[in-house]
């Protein structure tokens, strides 16, 4: 079986066009937007110890806010005001936390700007910098003179204004990315960046929008020149000249239910010509300057809200992740309680699958916006091959603290069992990826049917997109659940899977080891006292409240040929290793976990 993880692997690797660059690995991060200036924030990094830490701001909310009496406000919450005061504290605060062996990740907002191009009092925000206070030893000459040139425009050429995000009133415009001036601009902030002491940045506010300036106008033209024939372009689209013809929109994200082919394709060519903008500013001129340069994207995934909120569902395969060292994923409001009545969970084991087979097991981290359930937060990370953990590092609250730092410190004990492992999985769920780029959200919806049906049945499977899930990668697996089939296929060959006599309110999740020698099982339960208001994201660690899972069996089916010499397991709670009883009989194992409070390993060690 290891062996065909591992071929796996290298197939993986091939078909979702990985960078040549070293495979980045890490199992423990911290990100945050406030609260990073508190004298006690590197006393809090000191005892959790993560290996990453998100921490900065490099991009557009630093040159539009920090010089701005709105430099405490959402997002970034700077510690001081002024460009080069900032800017300093920055480079004084990578320098401490690299005394650990910690790599720093900065925000870089990439079109998102707040100010107004003149006024009163003249320009402010974003283009008071670009007009009075861009340095030109720090960041080059200025591609343009006026920076309104490079931002998105309506279809009658005036920029978008949006207050979507409300900083301190001040408006909010957007550049755009297919502005090779624009690009310039967002290059001379990643070299400054990198001078400051980053080791990476995380890409986020990237969107493109209804813009219809010129770039735009022709950059679409020459999509649909590329992917279809003037001919397709007539019948599918009814557009007879496209040399002459202009759009009266280009919509990137938008309601599946106002969906046509043409709006998809729109998407499409938005996230391409998205994608490749940014590999154009981090990959092909950032890493010039570090070649090392970690690399990842903030998207937004919720409950796989594909076309009308999903920044990777129409890209091509080969391109998704293309080059990226990790990810970093919100799932919006769609798990941020639990309605323990009803089944739901709020875990996040079905995306956290997905993301491993889309990503080729890179690692990535997945935001839920609530503070409450910090320890399964961390669990289901972990137990799925994550990184945790997102926005939810509450390090203020003195129990979230003592939570957070026992849980990182449990993974850095037994990091031997994260780091670079692969999933140990049975059944193979095919993810719809082509039907969904062409507008078939049933089969969307099919998928997640089914991929909860099998979480509550507790059956190990990986998800592969259809495009990944080649003859070979299904002979992998004992069976193959293609989504519109329904769950019938794990039905006829239940007697032959791994069994667990576990609650409903349990995940099993299982993994090899990158160094083998065993088999790893995961336990996280999602049970507790939940609060009095229906289905309430709660107030902070104090409302988690967990109820102890008792009495999980297992009745595993082995890797093939192993052995087992012992059975051991280990939680945050009680980190030393407990022996339990087992019994093996041919392929398979028997045992049974008296009792964890969230998380749970159980170790099948090789003899």
């Amino acid at each position: 079986m290891l062996k065909r993880v591992l071929l796996c692997f290298l197939f993986l690797s091939v078909a979702s066009g990985a960078s040549a660059q070293q495979r980045v690995e890490f199992t423990r991060m911290v990100a945050h937007w406030s609260d990073y200036g508190r004298p006690d924030y590197l006393s809090f990094i000191q005892d959790a110890e993560p290996e990453v830490v998100q921490l900065g701001f490099y991009g557009g909310h630093f040159y539009s806010l920090a010089h701005t009496q709105y430099h405490r406000g959402y997002p970034a919450h700077f510690p001081l005001m002024g460009l080069r005061e900032q800017g300093e504290w920055f480079e004084l605060m990578n320098r401490e936390i690299h005394k650990k062996p910690t790599k720093i990740v900065g925000h870089f907002n990439c079109k998102y700007l707040f100010g107004s191009p003149d006024g009163p009092e003249g320009p402010t925000g974003f283009f008071k910098f670009y007009k009075t206070m861009w340095n030109k030893a720090e960041l080059g000459p200025k591609p343009v003179n006026d920076p309104l040139t490079m931002l998105e425009v309506d279809v009658d050429g005036q920029p978008i204004v949006n207050p979507h995000h409300n900083v301190g009133n001040l408006p909010e415009y957007w550049a755009c990315l297919l502005n090779p001036d624009w690009r310039t601009v967002l290059k001379a902030w990643a070299k400054r960046g990198i001078e400051r002491g980053v080791d990476g940045y995380m890409v986020n506010y990237f969107y493109r929008h209804n813009c219809l300036c010129k770039h735009c106008q022709q950059g679409f033209r020459d999509h649909l020149r590329e992917h279809f024939s003037p001919e397709q372009i007539k019948q599918q689209f009814a557009i007879a000249n496209l040399d002459d013809h202009k759009f009266s929109e280009i919509v990137a994200w938008h309601k599946p239910e106002e969906s046509t082919p043409l709006r998809r394709e729109m998407l499409r060519f938005s996230q391409i010509a998205n994608k490749r903008a940014i590999d154009d500013v981090m990959f092909t001129y950032a890493r010039s300057l570090k070649p090392d340069l970690i690399v990842g994207q903030w998207n937004h995934l919720s409950n796989f809200s594909a076309i009308s909120g999903d920044e990777r569902c129409m890209l091509p395969i080969e391109m998704w992740g293309r080059g990226e060292d990790y990810l970093w994923y919100s799932s919006g409001a769609s798990a941020v309680y639990t309605d323990l009545q009803t089944g739901f969970l709020g875990d996040l084991t079905l995306q956290c699958r997905y993301i491993r087979g889309m990503f080729d097991d890179k690692p990535y981290t997945m935001g839920k916006y609530e503070h409450t359930r910090i320890r399964a937060a961390i669990s289901e990370l972990a137990a799925n091959g994550g990184a945790p953990m997102g926005f939810y590092t509450q390090f203020r609250d003195p129990e979230a603290r003592e939570v957070i730092v026992r849980y990182y410190q449990f993974l850095k004990r037994y990091d031997a069992l994260y780091k670079a492992n692969r999933p140990w999985s049975e059944v193979l769920v095919v993810f719809p990826h082509t039907a969904v780029q062409s507008g078939d959200l049933k089969a969307l919806e099919a998928f997640r049917t089914v991929g909860r049906q099998l979480l509550d049945d507790h059956v190990l499977f990986d998800v592969l997109p259809n495009e990944f899930a080649t003859s070979e990668a299904r002979a992998r697996y004992r069976t193959v659940v293609e989504p519109v089939a329904g769950s019938d296929a794990v039905t006829k060959i239940a007697n032959q899977l791994s069994r667990f006599d576990v609650p409903q309110t349990v995940r099993v999740s299982a993994s090899i080891p990158r160094d083998g020698g065993e088999a790893t099982v995961h336990f996280v339960n999602y049970n507790r006292i939940e609060p009095e208001k229906p289905k309430s994201p709660g107030s902070g660690i104090v409302d988690e409240k967990p109820i102890p899972a008792k009495q999980l069996k297992g009745d595993v089916v082995l890797p093939q040929r192993m052995q087992v010499a012992t059975v051991e397991l280990v939680t945050p709670e009680q980190p030393e290793p407990v022996k339990l009883d087992f019994k093996q009989t041919g392929d398979r194992v028997q045992f049974t976990v008296p009792e964890i409070l969230v998380y749970g390993v159980v170790r099948l060690r090789a003899r």
